[in-house]
């Protein structure tokens, strides 16, 4: 499964690892994450993510 940066703070997420502190888990697609989900470190919302290569 791909990765996914924030272009606001450069956090990757990784569908491999999930985000369990926040509900989210390990093999959870970015597709899959709800439309609620923002990123952990600056809050910004999915449409702030861009997927990597």
């Amino acid at each position: 499964m791909a990765k996914w940066e924030c272009l606001v703070c450069g956090y990757v997420y990784d569908p491999d690892e999930g985000d369990p502190d926040n509900g989210i888990e390990p093999g959870t697609a970015f597709e899959d994450l709800p439309d609620d989900w923002v990123c952990p470190e600056c809050g910004a919302g999915k449409d702030m993510f861009e997927q990597m290569d």
